[in-house]
């Protein structure tokens, strides 16, 4: 079974087939991240070692190729390729650099997901325990100790969170892209009892103010007309 703590980086710029991708990926319960050229994809596989990367040939700034390239001489993640050359030397040319899988446009968004299970499964990353200490920076949670720390000047600082607060801190931490609704974060992180949505609204808030009071600004961030998302996107 598919490690559901692996974090996959979609690098596309594109953003209606992005959006296609994380959705499906995240229904699946994996963790997702997203860039949208190439020099931002390597930015975010070296701070956020990602599990597998997806990776469009045609990107701006560095193409796939170039990205792949790098990647490879970094180490062994995963890449699976998107691209609509469906040329046999394109699929070669992948190949030879190091793609681990290769995936011709239109696609089938399911079939994306198949494939990528099957590549965590064969690169021996589908069966490791899922970290207890999920590193999201500038925080560092550790999931097992119901424990958590921000890095302010380099230095770490412990969070004095209530249990509510730190579900709501690792719920979205878990999915930094996503934005969730009240429901859903209702669900998640106060399932014990008949809350009210707007329950939500005052555990963030108190949330946000320790966070602001450390000198962390943003965290979380409010998503009109929806919920709340981790972080504002860039």
């Amino acid at each position: 079974m598919t490690d559901p703590s692996a974090l996959v980086l979609i690098v596309e710029d594109e953003p209606e087939i992005a959006d296609i991708l994380q959705a499906y990926l995240e229904r699946e319960r994996l963790r997702t991240v997203r860039a949208g050229d190439g020099r931002r994809a390597l930015d975010l596989h070296l701070s956020l070692k990602p599990d597998l990367v997806l990776l469009d040939v045609q990107m701006p700034l560095l193409d796939g190729w170039q990205v792949l390239a790098a990647l490879r001489q970094r180490g062994d993640t995963p890449v699976i390729m998107l691209t609509a050359l469906d040329q046999d030397i394109d699929k070669l040319t992948g190949l030879r650099i190091g793609a681990d899988d290769y995936i011709v446009k239109p696609f089938n968004p399911a079939e994306v997901v198949a494939r990528v299970h099957a590549v965590l499964r064969r690169s021996g990353r589908a069966s490791r325990n899922p970290a207890p200490v999920l590193r999201v920076p500038p925080f560092q949670i550790d999931m097992e100790n119901h424990a958590a720390t921000v890095e302010i000047a380099g230095q770490a600082q412990r969070l004095s969170l209530t249990l509510t607060e730190f579900r709501l801190l690792v719920e979205m931490a878990q999915y930094p892209m996503r934005a969730f609704s009240r429901a859903e974060l209702l669900e998640a992180c106060l399932p014990e009892g008949d809350a009210l949505e707007r329950t939500v609204d005052s555990h963030v808030s108190k949330l946000r103010k320790k966070l602001e009071d450390l000198g962390v600004v943003g965290v979380p961030a409010s998503v009109r007309g929806i919920g709340y998302r981790f972080r504002d996107l860039a």
